[in-house]
């Protein structure tokens, strides 16, 4: 799993390899993983003696610097501090794989993958691992009483950030502010208690902001936008640009600035989004880091950026549903509280806080109104649900100190319905890809999710409309229900089995296995994540989220409404989901969406001469999916073709398409005849020979309008030779209503409603397509006729 703002260019060679296994290159399983750092799979640098059994404690402080060597083998810098977290060094998940191996192999010390994703420090690592095996080393209680865990977690030794004021190095609890004292957990909580605590110690440090005056009720002309690089960021910035006189300033994670700039023009490149020099000249690129102080700016930036920004956009986040919410906070809470310090620093500036309806991710939560009272974070499981809750929550109390906080509560955040482009990351685009590709869905009851450009324009109106601040809005569209997704499947082609969770999970789990999907395998790893799995669990059982203040402002700005995330919104981003292997779309040796049949009857003869003698076919058309007739016009044709002239015995159609009204219908022969419909058949005689079949019906400006629809002019050859017979078949009129209107077939698996739906829409389709077709030809001999389409110039009377 990657960051929205993620690190810069790594040199080491193995981070590079370690990437690209977790972005799918490589595509294998955890298990493969560890045995590929199992001893004796691959060079391994030397390890140190594995520790003999001793009924004496470890002294916890040793195996601590022998963990955090160990774990500094898998980041960039090649070394880590015990408190540092790994996966914010620059570890990746399959490091994280390789780390769990290495711990047991070299150290003897057993711990569960999902701990390390939950808490990914060394000194974190060490304590729990002991704790759970029931020992208790020499030093690891403190003269209070209370494990160091607790200490930490309760906010105690706070070592976090100590340059900006916010939160200061080793801090005493503030008298007016206490630490918060450990909770107990219930007995249903999902959370752990060291989380919770830690969870309650970050809320306090909003109470450290200054208090401040409201900003200037004015749209911005100075912003700072964090998370450019991601997939919403990238979006957010050029919508800035579009609908706003604003000057941008974007923090990147980088080295330094060309490295910062070079990683931006790479992101909004991949998502399909124009990187030109006006882009760039009202771009200013800032080298940084969220999770640092001061957002890794010098003082001086800083300083600058306080007294010029009239806006902050926090966008950026840490989106793994892996990693606990120690391994989280730094990037989606902290950082949060760091842009609220720069908010309320020098110039008053509103803060524009991208949070998620993950805040509401509670099992059995009754409504996720924007209003609503958020989930009981004791019972959210994942870190990622837990630091988005946390980082909203002290945005709240912020608020009390005067700071104008919006809320931007987008759900899940589908690919752009003109372009395709999408993120391959989230966990939306990895559950559609699954549901097209193996043909299954798990019963859920909503799916909240919206396209990235209609996310990503309302989240800018809001931004740029000072009455809009301050609020709390849902960004999630128009719920899909597991009837919705299930009809713009089948409308597509894609009929899917609907499978309760547990089904439907070990299927997917298998199939993925048995074909792995490199692109697929940050899902194999949420599939397999206990963690990931109840996280699941409550998307997928949760009610709809309702926005009706933002339908409202919406409507009052004159915006797009929000529309259901439907089967023809998503269809750019099918397109680019199946080019890139993670889906797959309806094929012609599919199970036909509709199907009819068409007979001709007419004569061939000799190019050149005479048609005088018999030619039929007995063809059979079809559709795929109605994604195949928007994007391509085409019918699949199969059938024979009878032609004693060209072979005693009927020839079969091997291959056969149909197009309608191709290349637009722009006109041959000076504009006599428009093209309405193409067939392009590859035929097979009883003896193996192969022929060709090239057939055109057109439309000209005669009265013998329902000849015209039934008339096909048809060539006929062996293959790699030019056409040896020409003719006329026409489809007699007394079979042309029975057989391809009352005689559509529709796939039995749908229901009685879809079928009458798939007829109408087809016949509604290609009857317009049809009546654009012949009025062509009318249209343009009007115009000749009227001469309206040129004007007689002086010298044209002398002609």
């Amino acid at each position: 799993m990657r960051e929205v703002n993620e690190n810069g260019p790594a040199p080491a060679d193995q981070r590079a390899t370690a990437e690209a296994i977790e972005r799918g290159g490589i595509g294998l399983s955890v298990t493969d993983l560890l045995a590929r750092v199992a001893p004796g799979a691959a060079p391994q640098p030397e390890p140190p003696a594995a520790p003999e059994p001793s009924a004496a404690p470890r002294d916890e402080a040793a195996l601590v610097a022998e963990v955090a060597a160990l774990a500094g083998r898998y980041v960039p810098a090649g070394h880590l501090a015990p408190d540092a977290d790994f996966f914010d060094a620059g570890g990746t998940s399959v490091h994280a794989v390789e780390l769990v191996a290495a711990l047991e192999t070299e150290l003897g010390l057993t711990v569960d993958l999902d701990e390390v994703f939950a808490d990914a420090r060394p000194a974190s690592l060490v304590r729990r691992a002991i704790r759970a095996n029931g020992a208790e080393t020499a030093g690891q209680r403190d003269t209070a009483g209370l494990t160091v865990v607790q200490r930490e977690a309760a906010g105690l030794t706070v070592v976090q950030r100590p340059t900006t004021g916010l939160v200061t190095t080793e801090p005493a609890p503030h008298p007016a502010h206490p630490a918060p004292t450990l909770p107990s957990t219930p007995t249903d909580s999902a959370a752990r208690s060291e989380d919770l605590a830690r969870i309650l110690a970050d809320l306090s440090l909003a109470d450290r902001l200054p208090f401040v005056a409201s900003p200037e009720p004015a749209p911005p002309r100075r912003v700072l936008l964090t998370g450019a690089t991601g997939f919403l960021g990238s979006h957010m910035l050029l919508d800035l640009l579009r609908h706003s006189d604003a000057h941008v300033y974007c923090l990147v994670r980088a080295a330094d600035e060309e490295a910062a700039v070079a990683r931006l023009g790479d992101a909004l490149k991949g998502y399909a989004l124009p990187w030109s020099s006006e882009v760039r000249r009202r771009v200013t690129v800032l080298p940084g880091d969220i999770r640092e102080p001061r957002l890794g700016l010098s003082a001086d930036v800083w300083d600058r950026l306080a007294e010029e920004l009239d806006s902050v956009v926090s966008v950026a986040a840490a989106v793994d549903f892996l990693r606990g919410y120690p391994s989280l906070r730094a990037s989606n809470v902290l950082g949060s509280l760091t842009l609220a310090e720069l908010a309320a620093t020098g110039r008053p500036k509103p803060l524009h806080h991208i949070s998620s309806v993950a805040v509401f991710n509670e099992v059995g939560i009754p409504s996720m109104g924007e209003d609503d009272p958020f989930a009981h974070v004791d019972r959210l499981v994942a870190g990622y649900d837990q630091s988005k809750w946390a980082a909203e929550v002290a945005l709240r109390r912020a608020r009390d100190h005067g700071l104008v906080v919006t809320a931007l509560r987008p759900g899940g955040i589908g690919g752009h319905t003109r372009t395709g482009a999408y993120n391959p990351q989230d966990l939306s685009s990895g559950l559609l890809s699954a549901f097209a590709r193996f043909r299954s869905v798990p019963a859920f009851r909503y799916l909240n999710a919206a396209p990235v450009d209609w996310v990503s324009r309302t989240a800018v109106a809001v931004i740029c409309e000072p009455d809009a601040w301050g609020f709390d809005y849902n960004l999630t569209g128009v719920p899909n229900t597991l009837d919705d997704v299930v009809r713009d499947m089948a409308f597509g082609g894609m009929h899917v089995r609907v499978r309760d969770w547990e089904e439907w999970r070990a299927d997917t789990l298998a199939r993925l296995e048995a074909e792995p999907v490199p692109e697929l395998a940050f899902l194999t790893r949420v599939l397999r994540s206990p963690t990931a799995l109840k996280l699941c669990e409550a998307t997928l059982t949760g009610p709809a989220a309702t926005a009706e203040r933002t339908d409202a402002l919406v409507d009052a700005l004159g915006l797009p409404p929000a529309v259901r995330y439907d089967a023809r919104a998503q269809l750019k981003t099918f397109e680019r989901l199946a080019g890139d292997g993670l889906a797959r779309l309806p094929h012609k040796d599919d199970q036909p969406y509709l199907w009819f049949s068409e007979t001709t009857e007419g004569g061939v003869g000799p190019v050149g001469g005479a048609p005088d003698s018999p030619c039929s076919m007995t063809l059979t058309l079809s559709v795929a999916s109605m994604h195949q007739l928007v994007t391509e016009r085409r019918v699949d044709v199969r059938g024979e073709v009878s032609c004693p002239a060209a072979h005693s015995a009927p020839l079969t159609v091997a291959r056969g398409d149909l197009w309608v009204r191709p290349e637009e219908g722009i006109p041959h022969q000076h504009g006599l005849r428009h093209p309405l419909l193409r067939y392009r058949l590859e035929l097979t005689d009883a003896d193996g020979g192969r022929w060709w079949l090239e057939g055109h019906k057109y439309a000209r400006a005669r009265r013998d309008l329902w000849r015209q629809t039934r008339t096909l002019t048809v060539e006929l050859g062996r293959e790699g030779d030019p056409a040896s017979l020409a003719g006329e078949v026409v489809v007699p009129a007394d079979t042309y209503v029975r057989d391809q209107i009352d005689g559509i077939r529709v796939d039995p698996r749908l229901t009685g409603r879809e079928k009458r739906a798939a007829k109408l829409t087809w016949l509604a389709w290609f009857g317009l397509e049809m009546g654009r077709g012949l009025a062509g030809p009318f249209a343009r001999a009007a115009a000749d006729l009227l001469d309206l389409r040129r004007t007689p110039n002086p010298t044209e009377n002398h002609r």
